[in-house]
């Protein structure tokens, strides 16, 4: 597995990461066999290099820490935590907001540590800044896990130039997670540059545009599943971007590669600093995301991928809309 620096002064990690959020979700029952593939899952992983491990306090309400905490038992050393926190849901489960207050930061950071059965968080970071509070406060309080020795590194989440500057003031910020993929570019404009200029990794995740970039999509919508209640998944925003991505589709087969392998390749082509999390729950797709680093895309490839899906190619929202007004400011 190559390995990447995280950020200009953060530690190395694998060129792909594991997002381990599907493999809990909210308000399920207990199913024991699913657990038992997630676990095999992450372990399996981990044996074939894969080190960073992206978890939440809030996926499936702890459910998910547990799970990685479990899979990583007696093999701390071998992985690098990335966790998030501060979105709270009620037990229906609704969307109740972000909680960014100091102590609220720190509390969470101890159930945390409880859970995944460490002693210090590798990646510590606010899913969202809480509107309510000064992104300043919120980030000092991770900078003060820091100097207790309970986080190693501050990272920040779907936030904008704007408030990555402001993190970065407070402390220096390692990684920036942040929607990235052919079928999403909105980052390029400021966040990416930011990012740069500042030293501070950037962490893609939906790398493959709710499935957009699978094929695994038709026109119209087959179920109801909440997951895809956005709006660029629904009515004639859906039936555009299937069609848009049909030439890249077209070159994966050409190339007798699949589809997600290939947009995983454009974006490790991207540069030094990217390290993207690919969200799986089967042992299964673990070959598929590896053989992502084999695919060498010449310069005519990415050109014709540029001008395929350009920033602005995929339309609607990409969350809905109580996340999308907080999203990346």
């Amino acid at each position: 597995m190559k390995q990447k620096q995280l950020g200009s002064h953060g530690p190395a990690v694998s060129a792909i990461g594991l997002g381990c959020m599907r493999m809990s979700r909210m308000a399920a029952p207990v199913d024991l066999a699913k657990d038992a593939e997630s676990i095999a899952t992450i372990q399996s992983a981990i044996d074939q290099g894969i080190s960073y491990l992206d978890t939440g306090d809030f996926y499936g309400m702890g459910h998910n820490e547990a799970l990685v905490g479990h899979a990583i038992k007696g093999r701390r050393d071998e992985v690098f935590l990335s966790v998030k926190f501060g979105a709270m849901f009620s037990p229906s489960p609704q969307f109740l907001g972000h909680e960014g207050r100091p102590a609220a930061v720190k509390n969470f950071a101890t159930y945390s540590l409880q859970r995944l059965g460490v002693d210090v968080i590798d990646l510590y970071q606010p899913g969202r800044p809480d509107p309510g509070v000064p992104y300043e406060e919120t980030i000092g309080a991770i900078a003060d896990l820091i100097q207790e020795g309970k986080v190693r590194y501050l990272g920040v989440s779907e936030v904008g130039a704007e408030n990555l500057r402001k993190a970065h003031s407070v402390h220096p910020v390692t990684a920036l997670e942040i929607e990235y993929s052919l079928a999403c570019r909105f980052a390029e404009h400021e966040i990416l540059p930011a990012a740069r200029e500042l030293g501070v990794g950037v962490v893609p995740y939906r790398v493959l545009g709710d499935g957009l970039l699978t094929g695994a999509l038709t026109a119209e919508v087959a179920n109801p599943d909440p997951r895809f209640a956005r709006s660029r998944l629904q009515g004639e925003n859906r039936r555009r971007n299937v069609a848009a991505v049909a030439p890249f589709l077209e070159m994966a087969k050409g190339k007798d590669v699949a589809p997600a392998a290939l947009a995983l390749a454009w974006l490790l082509s991207r540069g030094e600093d990217i390290v993207p999390i690919v969200s799986i729950n089967r042992r299964a797709r673990i070959p598929e995301t590896l053989a992502a680093m084999d695919i060498d895309l010449s310069g005519e490839e990415l050109a014709a991928l540029d001008t395929m899906l350009p920033p602005g190619a995929i339309i609607g929202d990409r969350y809905l809309p109580a996340l999308q007004e907080i999203s990346a400011r």
